[in-house]
């Protein structure tokens, strides 16, 4: 059995908001600290991957980026990659400040945009035992031009919009996260829209917007140049036929990373969410952390095991 509570933590100028998953046992346990993509939030199946590394011994911190889901955060959804990597830090430092954690043996698990930040974060804190990142953002430049240039035409008009308003103190001009092909949003292939907006459940706090300034800064971040500073294990869930983070690209960084570990689905970004892909890859991440994150781990130097 398991259980799951709801926490707070605080970041930047507010707090964001978590899921903390425990398996029933009163040991410190190896936690997964864990977060969505591009203007998700937890309710989008992140629930069902915790319940599965629950199920298994782990601990699991589930949180809302802030200006997204249950979190603090103005304007609302704002996507910010400085501010979601301070909201890395800020989670992490929690899981490791809770007496149900093994502050040693904290995990960072992300996907799609999100699986960008693991690297990023893991890249900068050597104490990060392990990672997983699956459907991830490696590359800003592979991810735009991947885009139709009619959309990135829209969205940049946009983008600009935005800054220039933000300066000037005026609301944020938005742009869909997902939409179809050819339309102002950050994510138009054509298995977008559907693919995204199926992971939505009725009562989950979620906006299919977020301000548009995002693009400028998208097209900059190019988190998997850091994977050859990873020293821990890093397990990369890649999607063959991925349509937003070109697959190419992610192998490319990926073979960097000095521990890395690929598996590769004959899927779609969104297909490893649900049914038999979701399947799949939970068992090949649970493997990973049987392998490189045990729920015991062995003892060390001078220490006796106890049968």
């Amino acid at each position: 059995m398991t259980g799951r509570i709801d926490l707070t933590f605080p970041s930047g100028d507010t707090e964001c908001h978590a899921w903390l998953y425990l398996p029933e046992t009163s040991d410190a346990r190896p936690a997964l600290v864990m977060a969505h993509g591009l203007g998700g939030v937890r309710e989008m199946r992140l629930d069902a991957y915790a319940e599965r590394f629950a199920a298994a011994g782990y601990a699991c911190l589930v949180f809302d980026y802030r200006h997204f889901g249950a979190s603090g955060g103005q304007p609302r959804q704002l996507l910010s990659v400085r501010r979601q990597l301070q909201d890395w830090q800020a989670a992490v430092a929690c899981a490791r400040s809770r007496p149900e954690v093994d502050p040693r043996r904290v995990v960072l698990w992300g996907t799609s945009f999100g699986g960008g930040h693991v690297l990023a974060t893991a890249a900068h804190d050597p104490a990060v035992y392990a990672v997983i990142a699956q459907g991830l953002f490696t590359d800003g430049v592979a991810s735009a031009l991947a885009m139709r240039p009619d959309s990135s035409v829209k969205v940049m008009a946009r983008a600009v919009r935005d800054v220039v308003g933000a300066r000037l103190g005026r609301p944020p001009v938005m742009v869909a996260t997902a939409g179809p092909p050819g339309s102002a949003a950050l994510m138009t292939a054509a298995d977008a829209e559907s693919g995204y907006l199926a992971l939505v459940p009725d009562e989950a706090p979620f906006a299919n917007q977020a301000a548009a300034r995002i693009a400028l800064d998208i097209i900059r971040y190019r988190p998997g140049r850091q994977t050859a500073k990873i020293a821990c294990p890093v397990l990369f869930c890649v999607c063959e036929h991925d349509t937003v983070a070109p697959t190419r690209a992610t192998l490319r960084h990926a073979r960097r990373a000095p521990r890395g570990e690929v598996r590769l689905y004959p899927e779609g970004h969104f297909d490893i969410y649900l049914g038999e892909p979701f399947e799949r890859v939970v068992k090949d991440q649970l493997a990973f952390l049987a392998r490189h994150v045990p729920i015991s781990p062995a003892p060390g130097p001078g220490e006796a095991s106890i049968a």
